[in-house]
């Protein structure tokens, strides 16, 4: 096992720009850490550790088993639809097609595409709901959009996903550019320099 300051497993980036913030992500195999440049090597030791460990736990959430992801389905459907959508069985799937997810009403199945595995997690939860929202109503009428205008983030992730399919049918990087572009969005502009931000010390 490689130690966690090789260069090829974490880059730790000094700025003096950078007073009251420690930001992580990855680039290709590497983790990068951006810490202010007047931080001891102590402080550099434990803020490297605490958020490449914050990393790993995001990621994953963004990449939940099968049961995990039935047990989210649950909690979203407690949550938004007053658990009156039950589904029998909940899981990914490599077989969608173009398909974000797909769901049987007649058995109470739900598959979800694998490409939606590692995107953020509100993307994911939208995917679970438009599907569990499938068992209560089979077409899209109002009904069924009336029941989804619940969860606050529908539009945001449909254009999330529309502006995903539009970079894969132009040949770009869809899993790597967009997910992590996605990610810096999520955190709604408090959050501007990586997927992974947090406080440093100012004294």
């Amino acid at each position: 096992m490689q130690p966690l300051h090789d260069p090829a497993l974490v880059e730790v980036r000094r700025s003096r720009k950078r007073v009251r913030t420690v930001s992580a992500w990855r680039e290709g195999e590497r983790t990068v850490i951006a810490i202010p440049a007047r931080f001891t090597r102590a402080q550099e030791k434990e803020w490297v550790h605490r958020m490449v460990t914050r990393l790993a736990t995001q990621e994953r959430r963004r990449r939940p088993s099968d049961v995990e992801l039935a047990d989210r389905a649950r909690e979203l459907s407690a949550r938004y639809l007053s658990s009156r959508a039950v589904p029998t069985s909940v899981r990914w799937s490599t077989n969608q097609g173009r398909r974000w997810g797909s769901c049987t009403p007649s058995e109470g199945t739900i598959r979800i595409s694998d490409r939606v595995r590692g995107m953020p997690r509100w993307v994911i939860d939208y995917v679970l709901l438009h599907e569990l929202t499938h068992l209560l109503h089979a077409c899209h009428g109002p009904e069924f959009w009336a029941e989804l205008d619940a969860y606050p983030r529908t539009q945001r992730a449909q254009g999330f996903l529309e502006g995903y399919s539009f970079r894969a049918e132009r040949g770009e990087d869809a899993d790597g550019s967009a997910a992590e572009a996605a990610e810096v969005d999520e955190l709604d502009g408090d959050e501007l320099d990586g997927v992974v931000r947090d406080e440093a010390p100012t004294a």
